[in-house]
């Protein structure tokens, strides 16, 4: 048989009826026979166009509520038969079984369904049979099968059909094969995690059907690309392409924002936050995180929980950075940004990222929750008889989330709501505190009455002692070590506070 072949007869079976008028209309115009059933049958005979229904090829008609309508030999065996088979066609023949050259089919919504309501039955009655059948079998026989599984495909179908005639090469069939077998593979890993919410079954899989095209990875020399859904999270209004860096500081910049509720600035800089603060105004709120660091800020992310305006942003202009996100931006504000072309701006939409971690290692991955614990002061277990002051709790408070958000070993100096410095990704907390120390006294902070937070215990009483001698008054640590009390001893002799959270917050 030859590798191009005419369309003679299409099946067409679909949720989805956007976009597919022009498809009929194209099949139509060049004679091919069209089956159909039900609800597609009924939107072809509204057009105007004949179409033949399934059940009288079959001799039954849609059983069972619709869950059987297409599982008969006279449909898979018109899909499956091999056309340059001698056999099979003599078969085909004897049973009267007519060859199907174009499949089109979709998938009931399931993903939509879980979405949109807890309802297990209308969930279970989204689980499509005949229609992951139907694209299984089409892209098995992509020899004689142009097989087309979702209406994203369907212009491009009409211009290949419009440009050649109504016929297909091989080239093209096995193209939408893979494409199908891709479709397939995304629907049955999702009716697999939803029922393994439960049941937690000894099997990874996990699917994205929405690829972002990378200019290239972390290097220049690697290669890298993006599976999620870019536009539920944010619109880009200005700017060059995101890249993969990019895509890493951005996600570590929504999962800090998130934290806060108060009017925050932040900016970023290789998943770190490099400056913070909370503010009445969101004007201060940038000044004061721009001079935790003015240096690492250079070509950093910003990000903020306010919509952006005209003086914020003048400000903001004078130095150069990779991206900014907010909720939004005043018009003025917007044009002032924009004065630099490549610079990244972006809208925020839906700042709401899965529950779930991965992340390669070795020959497998690793899966975990993502770690959601935000103390608060509830949480505290003060364990010095000083008692932090209130204005030190809400420090502490910070202190601590932003360690959450640090790279392991971090430490992180801050008062009155504002970064100082940070220590982050040390092989030792003393030498993440003592990073710590160098940077704010660099940018002439004033460390006399900051708090600390550790995101591990102190195995021993040596960084609260250096903290000490800085200026530090009140620490913030997890608690657990069994040394713990040489560090609470070291506070009492020198009226420091200290609270224990009983959360460790290691970030590697």
């Amino acid at each position: 048989m030859s590798a191009t072949k005419k369309i003679k007869r299409a099946l067409i079976s679909v949720f989805h009826k956007e976009g597919l008028d022009k498809l009929i209309k194209q099949l139509n115009s060049q004679n091919t026979e069209i089956l159909s059933t039900g609800g597609t049958f009924d939107y072809i005979q509204s057009m105007g166009v004949e179409a033949k229904k399934v059940e009288d090829l079959t001799s039954y008609p849609s059983i069972l509520g619709g869950r059987v309508k297409t599982l008969h030999p006279k449909v898979f065996g018109g899909i499956l038969g091999k056309q340059d088979s001698t056999s099979d066609k003599e078969e085909m023949e004897s049973y009267d079984i007519p060859a199907v050259d174009l499949v089109v089919v979709d998938l009931y919504p399931f993903e939509d369904t879980v979405a949109n309501t807890t309802d297990e039955k209308a969930i279970i009655e989204k689980i499509d049979i005949g229609g992951v059948s139907l694209i299984r079998a089409g892209a098995k026989n992509f020899k004689d099968v142009l097989i087309v599984s979702s209406m994203n495909q369907y212009e491009k179908v009409v211009e290949m059909l419009d440009e050649q005639g109504g016929t297909t090469t091989l080239e093209q069939r096995r193209a939408f094969a893979a494409e199908a077998f891709a479709v397939s593979s995304h629907y049955d890993t999702a009716i697999f995690n939803y029922f393994n919410q439960e049941q937690e079954i000894a099997a990874f899989s996990h699917s994205e059907n929405h690829r972002f095209p990378l200019r290239y990875g972390e290097n220049p020399h690697q290669k890298g690309a993006f599976y999620g859904d870019l536009e539920r999270m944010f619109t880009q209004l200005h700017g060059k392409a995101i890249s993969y860096n990019n895509l890493l500081d951005l996600d570590a910049a929504v999962h800090l924002i998130n934290e806060f509720s108060e009017t925050t600035f932040a900016i970023l800089k290789h998943n770190n936050v490099c400056g913070i603060a909370s503010r009445d105004t969101l004007e201060q709120a940038w000044k004061d995180a721009l001079a935790g660091d003015p240096v690492s800020a250079f070509g950093g992310v910003l990000v903020t929980n306010r919509t952006i305006d005209k003086a914020t942003a003048g400000l903001m202009n004078k130095l150069f950075f990779e991206i900014v996100l907010a909720p939004g931006y005043e018009e003025e504000a917007l044009e002032l940004l924009k004065s630099k072309k490549n610079r990244i701006i972006l809208k925020a939409n839906n700042l709401e990222p899965g529950e779930k971690l991965f992340r390669t290692v070795l020959n497998g991955v690793l899966v975990q929750d993502r770690d959601t614990k935000t103390e608060s002061i509830k949480d505290f277990e003060v364990v010095t008889e000083h008692h932090p002051a209130e204005n030190q709790q809400e420090d502490l408070i910070f202190a601590n989330i932003l360690v959450k958000h640090t790279k392991s070993n971090a430490i992180v100096l801050a008062k009155n709501k504002q970064l100082l410095a940070s220590g982050v990704g040390q092989t030792s907390r003393v030498d993440a505190l003592k990073q710590a120390i160098a940077k704010a006294e660099h940018f002439e902070h004033e460390l006399k009455g900051a708090v600390m937070a550790s995101d591990a215990f102190f195995p021993f009483a040596d960084s609260v002692e250096i903290a000490d001698k800085a200026g530090v008054n009140a620490v913030i640590q997890p608690g657990g070590s069994i040394r713990d009390k040489d560090s609470v001893e070291y506070c009492n002799k020198s009226n420091m506070a200290m609270v224990f959270t009983g959360n460790r917050h290691f970030k590697h």
